[in-house]
């Protein structure tokens, strides 16, 4: 079995708006990310199982990045993602105000591309595209 760390030529990330709250971002985080293995099913290790044999689901196979960015850093990022047709997810502003899946995608739904209040936006894609996306966030603290 190799011992050398493993490369991957494709990246997950999340870009988050910057003011969000600190229970925000981790919600929005792990909403963004939830739907990459239906639509990536690559993205996907195997299962896992302890020492007692006991198992769990598998998980990405690769880390996901968190980025933060201004509200205008969403929005440029937004429109790279849409001109490169690369696999996303977002999350509005008016999602936090919502109860259920239904009334999460009618919100999204009721408001055009370009006036989406976008609090977070997930990518995945090949490494150079997804960094192009990206360009201007900064990691995340």
């Amino acid at each position: 079995m190799s011992t050398e760390p493993i490369r991957f030529d494709t990246k997950i990330a999340v870009l988050l708006r910057e003011d969000l709250e600190t229970w925000q971002r981790l919600n929005v985080t792990a909403f963004l990310v939830s739907g990459l293995g239906t639509q990536a099913p690559e993205v996907l290790g195997e299962p896992y199982e302890d020492a007692d044999a006991v198992p769990y689901m598998p998980m990405f196979r690769q880390p996901v990045l968190v980025f933060e960015g201004t509200k205008e850093t969403l929005k440029t990022a937004h429109a790279r993602v849409l001109s490169r047709s690369l696999p996303r997810a977002l999350f509005t502003s008016d999602l936090f105000a919502t109860g259920n899946d239904r009334d999460n995608r009618a919100a999204v739904r009721a408001v055009a591309t370009g006036e989406l209040d976008l609090v977070g936006l997930a990518v995945y894609g090949p490494r150079n595209a997804v960094d192009k996306v990206l360009k201007g966030a900064r990691m995340h603290p």
